[in-house]
């Protein structure tokens, strides 16, 4: 293990599973922390992939300010609106059709997708309403030597125009909240060209890039893509790689987006939940080969600039 996936002894953390997920205490995300806490979270976020902190205080500018600290920030998503005033912010909102019930690593239709996300609990359902998130460099290790080999040369085609409905129950596709946010989703159409195995920029780990925008493997066939897709996608969600997050209103969590799959539970009927999500811009992924991302198509330079607005 590299020294950097050592995280600081001063700062509270309770492990939550066997290969990913822990629980931080003693961190106020609203307050101005030194450097050196927020280098104990970073280096604790980079050795569980997801962390959790409970009972936060924070709105809008102070969950800015502290994604900032991690990095500069991308805008809230490149197709879908952000609210007025607040350019940085996603709303995961169930009544707005927001619901990201099916396994992804966050935007990875683009070239340079985040390398954290911020996600608040505003709105939590009293009964369910959870999110499981999996770990992308477990996952990578527990592939059979040879099905390791052949991940290491695949390229994999992403793109943000997939088919919902297939991911979608009845409820969902008769909803017209969702209907039009499906819409919106893919008003700008991306493609890009990942690594199906990546190396971690920070840790040096490789992880698989796959999840719900993953729609076909260079040189192979549709079917053959698919299935290949499907077998590698099958040891991301293993239970034995993931965890599972119970939500409370305040909860704060912050996932390495270069680690990681998550799937949103909808269990909660016509009940509320709504998030509010932040993400700090990433580099362009590169594989084993060391060759990187190849954007295919869809301009998305205005939303990695959200930063520097």
């Amino acid at each position: 293990m590299t020294d950097i996936l050592r995280a600081p002894a001063a700062l509270d953390i309770r492990p939550l599973a066997g290969s990913i997920g822990a629980e931080l205490g003693g961190v106020d995300a609203a307050a101005d922390l030194s450097d050196e806490t927020v280098g104990q979270v970073r280096a604790a976020l980079l050795r569980h992939k997801v962390v959790f902190l409970r009972d936060q205080r924070l709105d809008y500018d102070r969950q800015v300010a502290f994604a900032q600290r991690l990095g500069s920030l991308t805008l809230g998503h490149p197709t879908l609106a952000s609210p007025p005033g607040q350019p940085f912010l996603e709303e995961i909102d169930s009544r707005a059709g927001g619901r990201t019930n099916y396994w992804h690593t966050d935007v990875t239709f683009v070239d340079r997708p985040p390398a954290f996300t911020l996600l608040r609990a505003v709105v939590i359902p009293p009964v369910g309403g959870d999110t499981i998130w999996a770990n992308t460099v477990t996952a990578y290790e527990s592939l059979p030597p040879d099905l390791r080999d052949l991940a290491d040369r695949l390229r994999i085609v992403h793109t943000n125009a997939y088919d919902y409905a297939a991911t979608a129950g009845r409820e969902e596709r008769a909803d017209p909240a969702a209907e039009a946010r499906r819409r919106e989703f893919v008003s700008r159409v991306y493609q890009t060209e990942h690594p199906a195995v990546r190396v971690h920029p920070e840790t040096g780990e490789r992880s698989l890039v796959l999840g719900g925008f993953a729609r076909s493997v260079a040189g192979f066939s549709p079917q053959a893509g698919r299935d290949l897709i499907r077998i590698l996608q099958e040891y991301v969600t293993r239970p034995e790689q993931t965890v599972r997050w119970q939500w409370r209103v305040g909860d704060l969590a912050i996932w390495d987006n270069r680690a990681t799959q998550h799937y949103a539970i909808f269990d909660y009927g016509t009940e509320h939940r709504r998030g509010e999500r932040v993400t700090v811009a990433g580099p362009v992924p590169v594989g084993v080969d060391g060759r990187p991302s190849v954007a295919i198509s869809g301009e998305a330079e205005a939303y990695y600039a959200g930063g520097s607005s």
